[in-house]
């Protein structure tokens, strides 16, 4: 066994559950099993290495330049990679760069190299650019439980954010995973099983329902996650005697999640803790909830569908979005994944807004100032991180030159607007250090103000250093005099075919053809013999060839140096450019929720703390959008339509808490419905609404329970995900919440869904703890009928007008109840075939007819006018049959004991159920 092979065998066992890329020369390399998966993964060439004798391994390996891209699509499938690179060389070795070529690094001494695992790149501690999203957050989780004490901690560590809750009480579980489905983190920690085997905490399982987080799950240690251990970590790395000037000092169990997260950093890559803010504590009961299925339901990130094609449905971020840098645009997803619950923080952002909307020059100033903004907030993290190249550094100078310009426009704003462009910190200081000291080259041979080696990544600006400076000009003077040392050697010796040249094995010498072999001066000394002449040396050459070579050294040395001096100088300055960012970021939103709302016609929503939720001329943010786009485009089918229908909604917790909402398909419900989520949601994030006028009375939470379909992962039925989510809402709605529902009960029988529905809406009516503000679509006009028992609840219905056999939407809300679901008419429009709409028409006209000549039971009233509660006991029994009911005269006739009967009798009894039959 080689000693290479030796080493990468240490290694690996020091990082089980890796794939280890291990450094030789300008490649990673992969062996054994790992190169297997490397090669399937990445599509590389799975090739073998001879590692001792006869003793040949499987081997695939991947460019060192090219290295992140191969790493991200690891990442993407799943796997960790250790990242295992060159250190120094170990005494005795040749000098050097260590960059020996892929094939003779284990011969050329790639045994005597020192080498380290110096990352371990997960999902969720990936701080590479190129392996993330811009517009989103890449976070990583921590869980702990104990009891019913939970912990979450989450941090993302290519912007610094760390953050730590704790839940508290029986529903700790739903309360967590609802919390996790808001972070959508690439990776979870939570502690190893009791088994010896390891895997996962029994508690886990509470969280693990639906499968959805089984992928990103990273068993840890379990000492780790005591609390105990993760309070010494935290008072060890922030240097304080109590963690309560943190807000943790009575959150063990958030304690225990942060210190495990601030641990695995350490073991995975240590420094990335440089670039950690300090943990922040906080409460989910500061923001709106929104539940998993709202999310879906409303479309607030992704679409419940995909668009056809390569057209990405629209969705609430993607309409809304007019951010015009990363870190607005990441702002924007943090803001509306938690709306505020604090009037004083979203009048100071509707304030904010509102001035923009008022100032067009101000609001174009700023917004071409923006445009020149970067991602301030991970460029500076990459400087503490120690990983930002030169262009990086450009990009921070270009970003605070444009926030000297943002912030001086606060001369010319007032309020809120004038306090935020206050905030962006310019840093003149860093903007004067990197214009002083980083030069980025043109070109591959570097630029005219540049220091540093060719291929190098660190360029000092000449002027910065008079060391390096001096050396770069020792080098220079020495290169011209080598480089004229040609002509003067083929005028001296008259050897016409002198040449001077250089290799990296005897580096410069002269080279002359076998013709002047004779002429060569005494003072030239032979190095090699060729074909067509010999190679020589002088002294002098030499001695310039070691001027050049140790000022290359030297200046290589330096250059790093310094450059690290820079990004430490730099660094200093964290919490100030994080702090900029963070304003430039609040910046960039409100900037596009003003463009929003000139262009788009929104206006500013009146919040307060009553039950009360009025709007006017209201409209749903995304369908507009997408229809106006239509519009634009001429599409064909929309030449009638003049744009989208606004309708008004008002409910209140004292008069109008429930509406019964009915009308055909088609006509508008669902999206009225979501209309009214959407403008809640959009004010309480701080961006005006599309309506004419809006009074929000803020909301707790937002339940939607609209449209559904089966979940085959987990064998449930789509009625049991219609009736999950309805529990849901039921169990923790409260007097200050907004419920949406539609089509409760239409995934079982008839009367089942019947019955459901109305015990659902007497709930939310009568119990004390609900009394939720609610939207309650359905096409159970038998529930109308409660509009006369329960006082809070009012119907409302989609207006329609019938031309003939035609029936035209008009998508309006208007007071009342409707008494036809025109489903057929919808299965016309649909194509459905010709006899099927008309034998459909004739067991519907049968139905009616039956349901008028025998009045439903449901539908009875009892004495003093009250609506029944339930169906009756027959009803109940039964299910509405596809075909209509027999006759009477027929069930009669069935009956008929005709031997036991007189001819006479007989003909008296036909003529009887004859005539019944004619006059019915």
């Amino acid at each position: 066994m080689t000693p290479l092979r030796r080493q990468f065998l240490r290694l690996k066992r020091e990082h089980p559950g890796t794939i280890l890329f291990f450094r030789l020369g300008d490649f990673y390399e992969t062996f054994d099993d790992d190169a297997k998966r490397a090669a399937r993964l990445l599509q590389i060439t799975l090739t073998s290495r001879e590692m001792g004798r006869g003793n040949r391994v499987p081997m695939a390996g991947v460019p060192a330049h090219a290295a992140d891209a191969y790493i991200a699509r690891l990442i993407a499938a799943g796997e960790r990679v250790a990242v295992c690179e060159q250190i120094t060389p170990r005494p005795g070795a040749p000098p050097g760069n260590g960059k020996a070529g892929r094939r003779s690094s284990t011969r050329a001494g790639a045994s005597m190299m020192d080498r380290r695992v110096v990352r371990v790149v997960t999902p969720g501690t990936v701080a590479e650019p190129g392996m993330l999203t811009a517009a989103k957050n890449n976070y990583l989780c921590a869980v702990a439980a104990n009891g019913h004490q939970a912990g979450l901690a989450y941090a993302d560590v290519s912007t610094g954010e760390f953050a730590a809750t704790q839940f508290n009480g029986e529903r700790w579980a739903a309360e967590l995973r609802q919390e996790l489905d808001r972070l959508q983190p690439a990776e979870v920690l939570v502690p190893k099983g009791d088994s010896d085997a390891g895997g996962l905490p029994e508690w886990w399982s509470l969280l693990e329902a639906d499968g959805q987080l089984e992928g990103i799950v990273t068993p840890n240690e379990r000492w780790r996650f005591d609390p105990t251990t993760a309070e010494e970590q935290l008072l060890s790395r922030y240097e304080v005697a109590s963690l309560e000037g943190f807000g943790l000092d009575r959150s063990p169990q958030a304690v225990a999640a942060a210190g495990a997260l601030v641990a695995y950093l350490e073991q995975t890559h240590a420094r990335l803790l440089a670039s950690l803010a300090e943990v922040r504590s906080y409460s989910p009961g500061m923001y709106v909830t929104l539940d998993s299925f709202t999310r879906r339901n409303l479309e607030v990130m992704e679409p419940v569908q995909r668009a056809g094609g390569h057209e990405a449905s629209p969705t609430l971020v993607s309409v809304i979005d007019g951010t015009r840098t990363p870190l607005g645009a990441r702002q924007l997803r943090r803001w509306l994944n938690l709306p505020l619950r604090d009037l004083a923080a979203l009048g100071q952002r509707l304030d904010t807004v509102d001035a923009l909307v008022k100032d067009s020059q101000l609001r174009t100033a700023l917004s071409e100032d923006l445009k020149r903004v970067g991602d301030l907030e991970r460029l500076t993290n990459r400087v503490v991180q120690g990983s930002a190249p030169p262009n990086a550094l450009v990009a921070i100078r270009e970003c605070l030159l444009a926030s000297q310009g943002l912030q001086a426009s606060a001369s010319a704003a007032a309020g809120s607007l004038a306090r935020l462009l206050a905030a962006i910190d310019p840093c003149l200081e860093v903007a004067a250090l990197i214009e002083r000291a980083i030069a980025v080259a043109d070109d591959e041979s570097g630029g005219a103000d540049a220091v540093g080696p060719a291929g190098e990544r660190h360029l000092i600006r000449s002027g910065f250093s008079r060391e390096l400076d001096e050396l770069v000009a020792d080098t220079a003077q020495a290169r011209t005099w080598i480089a004229a040392l040609e002509g003067v050697e083929r005028q001296r010796t008259g050897i016409k075919t002198l040449k001077v040249g250089y290799n990296k094995v005897f580096g410069y010498y002269i080279q002359v053809s076998n013709v002047y072999r004779r002429q060569v001066p005494g003072e030239y000394v032979r190095r090699q013999t060729l074909t067509e002449g010999e190679r020589y040396i002088t002294p002098e050459l030499k001695e310039h060839e070691a001027r050049v070579l140790t000022a290359q050294e030297r200046i290589s040395e330096l250059a790093s140096e310094l450059y690290s001096r820079v990004l430490r100088e730099i660094a200093s300055y964290h919490r100030r450019l994080q702090r900029s960012a963070k304003a430039l970021a609040h910046l960039d939103v409100l900037l596009g929720f003003a463009d929003l709302a000139v262009h788009s016609r929104y206006a500013r929503p009146a919040l307060d703390e009553s039950g009360e939720l009025e709007i006017v001329g209201g409209r749903h943010p995304v369908v507009e959008a997408a229809l106006e786009r239509a519009l634009a485009e001429d599409r064909p089918g929309l030449a009638a339509t003049s744009g989208f229908i606004a309708n008004d909604c008002r409910l209140d917790t004292s008069n109008q808490q429930i509406i019964l909402l009915t009308g055909p398909n088609m006509a508008g419900k669902s999206t009225y419905l979501r209309m009214v989520a959407l403008i809640a949601l959009l004010a309480q994030v701080g961006c005006f609404v599309p309506a004419d006028r809006a009074r929000i009375g803020l909301v707790d939470r937002i339940f939607t329970r609209v449209g559904a379909q089966d979940d085959l992962a987990t064998g449930r039925s789509t009625f049991m995900v219609e009736m999950l989510e309805t529990a849901a809402i039921l169990r923790h709605a409260t007097p200050h919440s907004l419920v949406l529902l539609d089509e409760i009960g239409r995934g079982t029988s008839t009367y089942d869904g019947l019955a459901i529905a109305q015990a659902v809406v007497e709930y939310i009516h009568n119990h004390p703890d609900a009394k939720a503000r609610t939207l309650f679509a359905t096409h159970y006009h038998e529930l109308t009928e409660l509009e006369r028992t329960l006082p809070r609840v009012h119907t409302a219905r989609m207006d329609v007008r019938e031309e003939g056999d035609q029936v035209i939407f008009l998508h309006r809300i208007v007071p009342g109840s409707a008494d036809r679901s025109y489903g057929i008419h919808v299965a016309r429009l649909a194509g459905v075939p010709r006899a099927v709409i008309r034998r459909a028409e004739e067991v519907l006209h049968a139905l009616e007819d039956s349901a008028r000549a025998e009045p439903s039971a449901r539908t009875a009233r009892r004495e003093g006018g009250r609506a029944m509660p339930a169906v009756s006991a027959e009803a109940d029994a039964m299910q509405l049959s596809l075909f209509a009911p027999p006759h009477a005269a027929v069930e009669e006739l069935k009956r008929l004991d005709v031997l036991a009967m007189t001819p006479l009798e007989a003909l008296t009894k036909l003529h009887e159920l004859q005539q019944r039959v004619q006059e019915q």
